[in-house]
């Protein structure tokens, strides 16, 4: 079975996983697809595009106007939300060019920490001089 991490991550996170991740010469069993800010995770997730999303996990691949109809949309709202999902990286194209998610689990990972500490750099168990 297939997972994703859905997440928030600076690049200096991103590049520790990967690190790690080559040292243990071990193939991963989750897959992560990481933005850099919560902001842009939500402005790229719209609800509609968690709805396909939710639609395609474990589905396959499908066209777009299989997908707008399990979803109960119109073609053109979705072949919006698709190609916004990939250009994020979020799907992908299979090689007879449908559309697919490739993960039959999504797991959503990210914190939501006060403005104040956003704005200093600073971590909340690090004490300020």
């Amino acid at each position: 079975m297939a997972t994703v991490t859905i997440g928030v991550a600076t690049e200096a996170d991103v590049s520790a996983r990967t690190i790690a991740a080559v040292k243990s010469g071990r193939e991963a069993k989750i897959a992560y697809i990481t933005f850099a800010t919560l902001d842009l995770l939500v402005k790229t997730l719209t609800p509609m595009c968690w709805q396909i999303i939710q639609e395609m996990t474990g589905a396959g691949a499908m066209s777009i106007r299989e997908l707008a109809r399990r979803v109960d949309r119109d073609v053109t709202g979705v072949d919006e939300d698709v190609h916004a999902l990939l250009n994020t990286g979020v799907l992908d194209h299979d090689e007879s060019d449908a559309i697919v998610f490739p993960y039959d689990k999504v797991h959503v990972d990210f914190w939501i920490e006060p403005k104040h500490l956003e704005r200093t750099g600073q971590d909340e168990d690090t004490p300020s001089s």
